[in-house]
């Protein structure tokens, strides 16, 4: 909206040039979104718990989860609605990657709050059938991806495979690339999912990411920056930064309520339109493998639910304690607390890594 109304205003006054800066809308957007969360999450946390929307905890579950019976969940509306009130101020919607990646957080999002209002109102602790639920990400996945097939930024990058501390596309992968965009970001959905189990895990693992991703969008759409780093540009990719810098904010304002001992959980609501976020933001900047290591996190609490399943099915034994495998380490004996910030440890480490692997090779 800014962008839009004031940024013409240059014309006649230079001071509504800032609006046209990357790193000033960035910056006013992640302070829009966590003050939007910190005044209004606790009136929604009120509502929610008025409405009786509160979490359900598996019996087999850590016994000190047990306590956390009734928390209110959903907690998801906060954080998306900080990013989009705050996207509609500071963004730029003449950017089709913007609209793209708002209309797909914005349905899941739906998707997640559906499963959600399933499990909590209609006690149904499955929630929404899982071919159900896969068919909407699949639909909402495979949009995304023809989206930027067709209305690439680039091109002659569009289909190519990148992979980190190669400066070179190794394959271009054809039409082929849009199944692969489809696995890429219904994956990262149903792995930020899986991770959230504990207090402040899914926000500060989801957090050390996006602006991870938010360096990286930067990066990419700047065409000097891009050439000297080798990285491949995408024109489209810079506004990207303040979509990731207003979820940021949004989560930073988040884990004021969602830190130990949780007043509020994010529930599929968020988690679902998370893990779809980064995934989305991946695939658009050409960074796919590149998210395997900065999200490092999600692929392990992914493949320990894939172990665990598959290993009993195979052996009838089990190789974790409990999967994912947040809950192993505590059945290990390991406090929640402690759980969960080694693991935003391991995170910051992976983000260092992945940023490491610029212009190396």
């Amino acid at each position: 909206m800014f962008y839009h109304f004031l940024y013409p205003l240059q014309q006649h006054l230079s001071y509504f040039r800032l609006f046209q800066y990357i790193t000033f809308r960035s910056a006013a957007a992640a302070l829009t979104a966590l003050i939007f969360v910190l005044i209004f999450g606790n009136l929604i946390i009120k509502w929610l718990r008025r409405l009786k929307l509160g979490e359900e905890i598996r019996k087999l579950g850590p016994e000190s989860h047990k306590s956390k019976a009734g928390t209110p969940t959903m907690g998801g509306i906060i954080i998306l609605g900080a990013v989009f009130v705050s996207i509609v101020l500071w963004g730029n919607f003449s950017n089709h990657y913007v609209v793209m990646i708002v209309i797909a957080t914005l349905l899941l999002g739906i998707l997640g709050f559906i499963d959600d209002y399933i499990k909590t109102v209609l006690k149904r602790k499955d929630g929404i059938n899982p071919r159900g639920k896969l068919f909407f990400q699949v639909a909402i996945a495979l949009g995304v991806s023809l989206g930027i097939y067709f209305f690439p930024s680039n091109s002659k990058e569009v289909s190519t495979l990148y992979i980190p501390f190669f400066n070179a596309a190794i394959w271009d992968m054809g039409k082929l690339w849009v199944v692969f965009s489809m696995i890429v970001i219904i994956g990262s959905s149903n792995a930020v999912n899986l991770t959230d189990g504990l207090d402040g895990l899914a926000a500060g693992t989801v957090g050390i990411v996006a602006a991870t991703l938010a360096v990286m969008t930067y990066l990419t759409g700047n065409i000097k920056i891009s050439e000297y780093l080798l990285i491949p540009y995408v024109a489209h990719g810079a506004e990207l930064t303040v979509f990731l810098a207003a979820l940021v904010g949004a989560l930073i304002g988040f884990m004021w309520f969602n830190s130990n001992p949780a007043s509020v959980f994010m529930g599929d609501t968020g988690s679902l339109a998370l893990g779809g976020i980064v995934g989305i933001v991946a695939v658009m900047i050409k960074k796919e493998v590149f998210l395997f290591i900065v999200g490092g996190i999600f692929v392990v609490e992914a493949l320990s639910v894939i172990l665990q399943v598959g290993f009993f099915k195979w052996k009838g034994k089990r190789i974790f304690k409990m999967a994912p495998i947040h809950h192993h380490f505590e059945l290990s004996g390991w406090p929640e607390q402690k759980v969960v910030v080694r693991m935003w440890i391991a995170g910051i480490i992976l983000a260092i890594i992945g940023l490491g692997s610029l212009k190396i090779l």
